[in-house]
């Protein structure tokens, strides 16, 4: 299946940026990925063909790194449209290492097509009706511009120029007040600051490595991991190391029965 084929992609992807000790810039910035016809085929990559999956140079710059894989542009949509909330949040919570708290009860879901009072108009006039109250407006403002500039991904990762029949506006701004336009426009953005990325996947390989959520107290060891992997520029072999070495892994004790 179709979904199959992101998984696919994206594993021999990640394999390929562990086992070539890339950094993890690479995962935003690579200039290849993994494809078989279909899913060329899907992109609109010609010259691939046959069902095995084979390392392919990526030109079209909105394709580059995970933010170009099926697998996760599906992942941060629904089934019958995109959502610029869920791509929105999946940046900030995976790459800005800046996660959004959980909503306020009670606010209503956008209306979906068919629904009584539904409009179909393109996504972003619908997400700017939706956060008009000011509950919403908070964290909307972080999450709707940086999922706007994936809109030209469709719901299963399909390039697009129009929703509804009306160009797509892909333009953005991240909270320092840095402006894009698209997807190749918001990695150029975030790659402004690959310190960001590099906390979000210490975190994570962190928390795997204690086996259990990071508190307080690690945040200083985990500042620690991320300058002293500023030299190599941040990769992999060196983000294991500093973990390796640092105190919270040094320290951790065992559970007892």
């Amino acid at each position: 299946s179709l979904r199959s084929a992101f998984e696919q992609e994206t594993n021999l992807f990640l394999k390929s940026i562990l086992s070539e000790d890339r950094s993890v810039v690479d995962l935003l910035d690579a200039d290849y990925t993994f494809l078989n016809e279909r899913l060329a085929r899907h992109y609109g990559i010609p010259g691939v063909f046959g069902n095995h999956f084979r390392r392919v140079a990526v030109k079209d710059e909105n394709r580059r790194g995970l933010l170009g894989h099926g697998s996760v542009l599906t992942l941060t949509a629904l089934a019958n449209r995109t959502s610029p909330v869920e791509r929105g949040q999946w940046v900030l919570e995976n790459i800005l290492n800046a996660p959004v708290p959980d909503p306020p009860p009670n606010i209503p879901a956008l209306k979906e097509k068919g629904e009584k009072g539904a409009q179909n108009l393109p996504m972003r006039q619908q997400m700017e009706a939706h956060r008009a109250s000011p509950a919403c407006m908070g964290c909307h403002a972080r999450m709707d511009p940086i999922g706007f500039a994936l809109e030209k991904f469709d719901a299963i990762g399909r390039w697009r120029d129009t929703d509804e029949g009306q160009p797509i506006d892909a333009s953005g701004q991240l909270l320092d007040g840095s402006k894009f336009e698209g997807p190749a426009g918001l990695r150029e953005a975030l790659l402004k600051r690959p310190d960001l990325l590099a906390y979000a996947v210490s975190e994570k390989l962190l928390t795997y490595a204690l086996g259990r959520q990071l508190e307080y107290y690690d945040a200083p060891a985990d500042r620690q991991i991320v300058r002293n992997t500023e030299a190599s520029k941040y990769r992999w072999s060196a983000l294991v190391l500093e973990i390796v070495k640092s105190v919270p892994f040094q320290m951790r004790r065992s559970r007892t029965s």
